[in-house]
């Protein structure tokens, strides 16, 4: 198949999360533009959702805009909202699984992954991955560092530090680890965004970028010469940026992406921007992955009020990106 007709694949994630509701929302809204498929239990899927079971991805193109594709995966259990069941934990590892071994065999265009609940897959089945993204990456054999992209309409940003308390990032963050979040942003920019001479922004870690060192030396020790050394190897780069005066709209019009150095640093502004339609994507990984930029949301699972904007957002990203 080529990315023409193969379909974008949705993950299930937790059944007792929004991922099937919202999944199937994002079917009724685009399915008759993009063709889908979603792999899990169809007795998770909400009551009233057409559905149709096939038995390999190639057929969804013709079934999607009349019913969502089902991959049938069984579980355990039945879901119950909000309340994750162990039993099901292994079955949620399984199709992750599943479904990137269908996207490197080419049989599906891109991976959007529903969320996940690591408490319950590590309650449940031992999950030994501190996340998603880092399965992922040890499914496609871990050659290179996977690296998460927040992107809308408004801001694509990537954090070079993640999911660490705040007094870990200055020494987690070291030159090398700056240089290759840069290399994987540019890389991903050009084949997976399609920008011919990306332009990426680097936010400072300190207040002010640091202010000539009078609040924090990181820019001044080795941020600005690691910048300058890439530039000259024809990256094209500025920076170190104050991150209070860069996300603003004008400043906005500079630049493809920003480097931002950690988490809240990256995902304060895109989650103001634009909350309902952000979409998380790995970058590093040799296929695409994307993800609505939500958790499980528990507390609303089951009741039919979650949006679907991020996951409909996450499965037309990935379908573009697929054409690229």
């Amino acid at each position: 198949m080529t990315a023409d007709t193969a379909p974008v694949i949705i993950s299930c994630g937790e059944p007792a999360g929004i991922g099937p509701e919202i999944a199937a929302a994002a079917w009724a809204a685009i399915g008759a533009q993009i063709p889908m498929v979603w792999m899990g239990d169809p007795r998770h899927l909400p009551a009233g959702t057409r559905y149709q079971v096939i038995d390999i991805p190639e057929e969804a193109a013709e079934i999607c805009a009349k019913a969502l594709p089902v991959l049938h995966h069984g579980f355990p259990n039945p879901a119950k909202p909000g309340t994750p069941d162990p039993a099901n934990a292994e079955g949620v590892i399984d199709v992750i699984a599943a479904c990137v071994e269908l996207v490197q065999s080419g049989d599906a265009s891109a991976l959007c992954t529903a969320p996940i609940h690591k408490k319950a897959l590590i309650e449940g089945a031992d999950f030994a991955y501190p996340g998603h993204t880092e399965y992922l990456a040890a499914l496609s054999g871990g050659k290179t560092r996977a690296v998460m992209m927040l992107a809308s309409d408004a801001l694509r940003v990537v954090p070079a530090t993640v999911h660490i308390a705040l007094e870990d990032v200055p020494r987690t963050l070291t030159p090398d680890l700056l240089r290759e979040t840069i290399e994987i942003t540019d890389h991903a920019l050009r084949q997976q965004f399609g920008i011919a001479a990306p332009r990426i922004a680097i936010a400072g870690l300190n207040p002010h970028a640091g202010e000539g060192g009078t609040m924090g030396r990181q820019e001044t020790d080795w941020i600005a010469a690691l910048i300058g050394e890439m530039r000259e190897a024809g990256f094209d780069l500025r920076g170190p940026l104050p991150a209070d005066t860069m996300f603003h709209a004008a400043a906005r019009r500079g630049y493809d992406a920003a480097i931002a150095m950690y988490h809240d640093q990256a995902l304060i502004p895109i989650k103001t921007l634009d909350f309902d339609k952000g979409v998380n994507v790995t970058l590093g990984l040799p296929f695409i992955r994307t993800s609505p930029d939500h958790g499980t949301a528990f507390d609303i699972a089951g009741k039919g009020v979650a949006t679907p904007a991020s996951m409909i957002e996450a499965v037309k990203l990935a379908a573009r990106m697929a054409q690229l």
